[in-house]
């Protein structure tokens, strides 16, 4: 490993958008940090500091404590600059308010709204439909002939597809919603930003709601069976719930829902090329390894690359005392690199089971389209084991430049089927 910088500089490169596009260094800094200063106090320039917690159990231990560390005020990552500039163009201090910036007791009232169709019985009834889809996105493979940017013409299209069907967003507003989704999350970077204007993503915002607002009242007039109508039509305490809030729920589904499934499945696609004993391990008995296969995609992804929390009380992490009103964060990917808890992390294993990953978070904030995303990506990858012969890199892999989702922008292959 080469040598580790030394704060600042060190503090800086870990909220640089452009150090997480080089999967190599970050998880060098993130290997570094877990062996030498696993509960580290960060005062990058231009952020407000905060504490960087990178080993799995203290993750586990701040996650599953939900009043000691809680979401509001600082669930994500920001520039002073951005934050400021936010409060006073949208005139409030978070941009959205979904399940990500709710503590309870609103997060469990809010939560149960969808809880039921991301769940057992629900899910079940959408296999048809994922397993259509999947066929369909395999299909693609065939239509392009031999040569594709799986991330762009594959990976991308269809969680989108699954998630809209879900929400009740027609199939052709489906380029609007992945136009808005990598403008959001992928807000630093200059392949996929609006602008470089804070204004810009401001407006990114305001386009999603309202593009929701008109959704919201069409639903109202006319609900059908879908998530859109369930939202729309929903009451908190009695009352309807308040448009701020409703139109966070629309976005946290609509962009979570499927930026992170599309970024694990071409990412795990990139991990087995990258391991082909492995790969052929999946290949020679897909129905033994293809559960704990895609298990390890997610890990190895970890497209969710961090969440913060707030301490409300004084406490004490391996030594370090966090203060009442310090922020933690979670940097997920170090985790899911923990050598206390991963044999061999830095080894793809399709047969892994030595662990739990933490991709989809702990406790209370668990993702809740967890099992959606593994359903997913289990039909997908079985109707291309099933279909693709050989697959190859043509070229050479590219990331997001993001501090908070992300993933591969591009994987350009080489294919033939079967």
């Amino acid at each position: 490993m080469p040598p580790i910088p030394e704060s600042p500089a060190l503090d800086n490169l870990l909220v640089d958008p452009a150090t997480w596009a080089d999967e190599q260094t970050i998880h060098e800094y993130l290997t570094w940090l877990r062996g030498n200063d696993p509960v580290r106090y960060l005062e990058p320039e231009g952020y407000e500091p905060f504490w960087a917690i990178t080993r799995y159990a203290d993750i586990k231990e701040i996650e599953q404590n939900k009043t000691g560390f809680i979401n509001d005020p600082r669930p994500t990552l920001a520039p002073k600059i951005i934050t400021e500039a936010m409060q006073q163009l949208m005139g409030r201090k978070h941009l959205v308010r979904s399940l990500v910036q709710m503590d309870d007791p609103d997060h469990a009232k809010y939560r149960m709204l969808t809880q039921g169709w991301f769940m057992g019985s629900n899910l079940r009834k959408l296999q048809t439909r994922v397993d259509e889809l999947a066929t369909k996105y395999i299909d693609r493979l065939v239509e392009l002939d031999g040569e594709c940017d799986f991330v762009k013409d594959v990976a991308i299209w269809y969680p989108l597809r699954v998630v809209m069907s879900i929400l009740g967003v027609p199939e052709e507003d489906e380029p609007l919603m992945m136009k808005l989704t990598q403008e959001l999350f992928g807000s630093s970077d200059p392949d996929v930003q609006r602008s470089f204007e804070i204004t810009d993503f401001a407006q990114v915002v305001k386009d999603f709601e309202g593009y929701f607002a008109a959704l919201t009242a069409e639903r109202r007039a006319n609900p059908r069976d879908d998530v859109a109508s369930i939202i729309a039509n929903a009451k908190i305490d009695g009352k309807p719930i308040p448009e701020l809030e409703a139109n966070g729920y629309y976005i946290i589904v609509a962009t979570a829902g499927h930026d992170t499934t599309s970024s694990s499945t071409a990412g795990g696609l990139l991990a087995l090329l990258e391991h082909p004993d492995e790969f052929a391990k999946l290949r020679a008995d897909p129905d033994t390894y293809l559960p704990s296969a895609i298990d390890e995609m997610i890990r190895w992804v970890t497209p969710v690359r961090h969440f913060m929390r707030t301490a409300t009380a004084d406490y004490t992490l391996r030594g370090s005392n966090i203060n009442a009103g310090d922020s933690v964060i979670l940097w997920y990917p170090s985790a899911n690199r923990d050598e206390d808890v991963f044999a061999d992390p830095f080894q793809f294993k399709v047969d892994r089971k030595d662990a739990k990953q933490l991709a989809f978070g702990f406790g209370a904030h668990v993702c809740l389209g967890q099992h959606l995303a593994r359903m997913e990506m289990t039909s997908l990858y079985r109707e291309l084991l099933r279909r693709v012969d050989h697959i190859e890199l043509a070229g050479e892999p590219r990331y997001v430049q993001s501090t908070f989702v992300g993933g591969l922008k591009s994987l350009p292959i080489r294919y033939r089927m079967r």
